[in-house]
């Protein structure tokens, strides 16, 4: 086995799981690593160079511009979240590091060919993407008619659950890869609201604020969901 793929974090979450050592060690030949500092941009919109990674450690956040000039939040990528186009002429979306990063980068070609050669790594990507999709359709749920209480709890349960090593249970603890600004602004609500969300939900003992970032989740039913 490649050191690199000895070595990475998320070589049993990653789509790339599926394959035994040799298959890994080929396709680790395609790709190379690559860090990002925070606020260094992966891929722009418009980028006609088809390319896509895998995420090992870090966040990333999928963004556009709207008519007035102003960035929007699509989502997040986790450790071991697929981002990229393989197929398309073009990237539709900006992809941005929200802190320290690093990638498992390949050209779409590469990838493309990958998939051919092993067809358990389309199915595991099909899989992740399938994923990614609902996870998608939860932020678009909470941005839509939830109200602010229900944004911001939804919000945390779902970044939990990202931080988990488990498909069963949120992280009991995290970080939040979002400033409380990018948050409200994902969410759609002020950073006013969001900090007294927080707060509340620190009050009522659903969580726990550790540091500036932190939060531990002491009782999730207790965050109001619907």
């Amino acid at each position: 086995m490649s050191l690199s793929c000895a070595t990475c974090s998320v070589r049993d979450r990653a789509a790339c799981a599926v394959l035994d050592e040799a298959e890994r060690d080929e396709l680790a030949k395609a790709g190379r690593t690559r860090k990002l500092a925070k606020g260094e941009t992966l891929f722009t919109a418009g980028m006609s160079e088809a390319a896509c990674a895998t995420l090992k450690s870090g966040a990333l956040k999928i963004t556009s511009i709207d008519a007035d000039g102003r960035e929007r939040i699509l989502s997040l990528v986790h450790p071991s979240g697929f981002v990229g186009e393989m197929f398309g002429p073009y990237m539709r979306h900006d992809v941005v590091a929200l802190g320290e990063c690093e990638l498992c980068v390949f050209s779409g070609p590469a990838f493309a060919e990958a998939i051919e050669r092993y067809p358990s790594l389309g199915l595991a990507l099909l899989r992740r993407t399938q994923e990614d999709l609902f996870a998608s359709r939860e932020l678009l749920a909470l941005t839509g008619t939830a109200s602010a209480e229900q944004r911001v709890a939804g919000a945390l349960l779902s970044l939990a659950r990202a931080a988990s090593d488990s498909p069963c249970h949120p992280a009991k603890e995290f970080d939040l890869p979002l400033s409380r600004g990018e948050l409200a602004d994902m969410l759609g609500l002020t950073i006013e609201t969001v900090s007294r969300m927080l707060t509340r939900f620190e009050r009522e003992g659903s969580i726990r604020r550790n540091g500036k970032r932190g939060i531990e989740l002491l009782d999730p039913a207790l965050l109001p969901l619907r």
